[in-house]
């Protein structure tokens, strides 16, 4: 499975383009794409210190900023409300043509055998002495009661952004931060035991019409 970094870097424009980063959290791939030639600007209301970052949410960023690319990792299915206006946004921010490039976690896709597998690894992290504080799958549903159904946000990414890729990947070794069972999970997923939790996305905006709302 090819990791966020190197997708990531796939799909944007030859560096020193200018790439913001929406929800950059402790500034990971920040970091990687600075590092790789990029000029980042990286948001986040709880991003570290450093002249690549900014504690500023998207609502909170100038109406007139501008890039060549979008990054956005496991942020806009928390947005509610403000998804459809933040998504205005940033087809406003790329309205000189670039990519916007989404990696996404969809919890609503947990099905029975997904959930029993999910209840698995976190039984033999526990075991190696890893325990998670991730929700078991009996809190899930309660735990991610208020997140934006993975249909429903590619619904709405597909609205504004000509689909240029878009593929569904392993995610819950991600989330329980369990890297040995990452093979594992993706062989299951392969042969279609288990649910995909995560998916990713990469779109052109359609033009003047995909924000004009703002």
């Amino acid at each position: 499975m090819v990791s966020l970094i190197e997708f990531v870097l796939t799909h944007l424009p030859s560096p020193p383009a200018q790439v913001l980063e929406v929800g950059c959290g402790q500034g990971e791939l920040a970091l990687a794409l600075d590092a790789a030639g990029y000029e980042v600007t990286a948001i986040d209301p709880a991003a570290p210190d450093g002249p690549i970052f900014r504690r500023i949410k998207l609502e909170e960023l100038e109406d007139d900023a501008r890039f060549d690319a979008v990054v956005a990792s496991g942020v806009f299915h928390h947005m509610g409300e403000n998804l459809e206006s933040n998504l205005d946004r940033v087809a406003r921010v790329l309205e000189g043509g670039g990519p916007f490039v989404l990696d996404e976690f969809g919890p609503d896709r947990l099905d029975e055998p997904t959930a029993a597998w999910y209840e698995g690894q976190r039984l033999i992290l526990a075991a190696a002495g890893y325990p998670s504080e991730r929700p078991g799958a009996e809190q899930w549903a309660q735990h991610h009661d208020s997140v934006t159904p993975s249909d429903v946000l590619l619904a709405a990414v597909r609205s504004r952004f000509d689909e240029q890729v878009s593929e569904d990947v392993p995610y819950l070794w991600r989330y329980l931060g369990g890297v040995a069972s990452a093979e594992l999970e993706e062989s299951l997923v392969t042969m279609g035991a288990i649910k995909a939790l995560g998916f990713r996305f990469v779109g052109m905006p359609r033009g003047e019409t995909a924000f004009q709302s703002l």
